[in-house]
């Protein structure tokens, strides 16, 4: 399994224009559906006035989540090619939006999956595409006295520490890459009384 994930940068903007269609692009890095929910909530409000609004995007770093909407154009014409880009380019946690204003002549279902298809491609051009490692965030309790011990684990390991308190029970969060997972577990895991929370 992969230890990286390709995704984008930043929100990039694409458009394409057939017959007198319109269609902006959008290509949008995102982490989660409740995020994706409010930004597709934000493009009703903003393109109130549009014909269409049909996104893709997909999720999680086995790719897993993903879903395709058309909204009112004729099936598999608007979503399907934009998820098609985003497989082509290999990513994940991104999401497509294609705003669609109509020109007044019917482009049909390959006209249409061919505007969509481009104006996806086109926002996606628009933008860099980065490899990102994939890590999960760990917490950590242990005694004072400890320390000296988990610091040497995480120096060696070459581990972020993402926040830190040092009490009489000392509390750190930790981000730790795929790759070295096991091997942080399994050498925290055997200092005594410490607990690691996902």
């Amino acid at each position: 399994m992969a230890d990286h994930i390709r995704t984008l940068t930043r929100t990039s903007e694409g458009i394409y224009k057939e017959k007198g269609s319109k269609f902006l692009s959008f290509a949008i890095p995102v982490e989660s559906e409740e995020e994706i929910k409010q930004t597709l909530d934000a493009f009703k409000k903003r393109y109130y006035d549009a014909r269409h609004i049909c996104y893709a995007y997909m999720l999680g770093e086995n790719k897993t989540q993903f879903r395709t909407y058309d909204d009112g154009e004729p099936s598999g014409t608007g979503g399907r090619p934009i998820l098609g880009q985003i497989h082509s380019a290999e990513l994940t946690n991104v999401l497509i939006v294609v705003v669609r204003y109509f020109g007044g002549v019917l482009l049909g279902t390959g006209g249409l999956m061919h505007a969509y298809k481009l104006a996806a491609s086109d926002a996606l051009a628009n933008n860099e595409i980065i490899v990102k490692e994939i890590t999960r965030t760990l917490h950590l309790t242990f005694a004072y006295e400890q320390v000296n011990q988990v610091m040497s684990i995480i120096k060696a390991l070459q581990i972020s520490i993402l926040d830190q308190q040092f009490e009489s029970t000392c509390q750190l969060t930790i981000t730790v890459t795929k790759s070295i997972f096991p091997q942080a577990i399994s050498k925290l895991g055997s200092i005594p009384t410490i607990e690691i929370e996902e």
